[in-house]
């Protein structure tokens, strides 16, 4: 049915996806007039109405909706996350709010600028560093550094925040990462063998191509990361969350895996020869053309 109403004042009730919102005709079309949900309440549409309580319901997610609200009354971006800013973007984008795009956009790289005006040191200052025999950068924030192709072996980077940093073809051979923040850091190609990562935030970075021979990433969040190609093999990644990683072609070959978490993880193609996996759920992971020859499975799930 089309919807009609006869005031602009008039309330609104809506079903997102299962949550239910109440507003009025005003707040939907005054401040986006070419947003979908205007033309949604604009007369010239049929829309889904529930005839229980009249409340319309639009088949998205309506975890941010509250939010879309807020910004059509008052017009102010709330603060949030950049996973969730991803997820409200998203949103706006399917509702044609161009307001609330651009406002998102606007925040997300002023965090970006803020967070580089934040870091202590710049690549000339590590170059510098790094001249001397024994080098730490613990707890020091370098968010957004390109230090890619530097020689950054034995470095002590433990605790700092490494945020998008570039680490790409860089030697980091038997560095320390423990306890770091690296979500979203680049390292493809990079020499990581031996390196101590236990208990880092490594959430969507880049390891593609990586060398990770005996590293220790034990208890790392490694969620939505990308280890295609890369050489892991006898690497240390018990306990550690590979929820949504990509390990397509990954060298595994004797890497302890045990009670790591490896929901929907892509191991196509992976070298898994004489992996310890014991007790580990496989029965959401990808396993197509994966070599388990030798693997240590009791216990596994499958």
């Amino acid at each position: 049915m089309a919807y009609h109403s006869d005031s602009s004042s008039s309330m609104v009730r809506l079903n997102i996806g299962g949550r239910k919102f109440c507003t009025t005709l005003d707040t939907l079309t005054q401040r986006e007039p070419d947003s979908m949900l205007a033309a949604m309440f604009s007369g010239r549409h049929t829309i889904c109405q529930e005839s229980e309580k009249g409340h319309i319901f639009v088949d998205r997610d309506g975890k941010h909706f509250r939010h879309i609200l807020n910004w059509l009354r008052d017009g102010v971006i709330p603060p949030l996350k950049d996973s969730e800013y991803a997820q409200l973007l998203r949103e706006a984008e399917y509702y044609q709010l161009l307001g609330l795009v651009d406002g998102i956009k606007c925040a997300l790289s002023k965090r970006k600028e803020d967070e580089e005006l934040g870091t202590e040191l710049t690549r000339i200052d590590i170059i510098k560093c790094i001249q001397s025999d024994r080098v730490r950068f613990r707890g020091i924030n370098l968010s957004g550094l390109d230090l890619s192709k530097l020689d950054l072996s034995f470095v002590d980077f433990s605790y700092a925040c490494l945020k998008t940093v570039f680490f790409s073809r860089a030697n980091l051979q038997c560095a320390k990462f423990r306890d770091v923040d690296a979500e979203a850091s680049i390292f493809h190609n990079a020499t990581l063998r031996e390196c101590e990562f236990t208990g880092a935030n490594l959430r969507g970075a880049v390891l593609a191509g990586a060398n990770l021979q005996s590293a220790n990433l034990q208890d790392a969040c490694l969620i939505g990361c990308s280890f295609c190609g890369a050489d892991l093999r006898s690497a240390h990644l018990q306990t550690a969350d590979l929820t949504n990683a990509n390990l397509e072609g990954a060298n595994l070959e004797g890497a302890n895996l045990k009670g790591a978490k490896l929901t929907n993880a892509n191991l196509k193609g992976a070298n898994l020869q004489r992996a310890y996996l014991r007790h580990v759920n496989l029965r959401d992971t990808h396993l197509e053309g994966a070599k388990l020859d030798g693997a240590n499975l009791l216990g596994a799930i499958r």
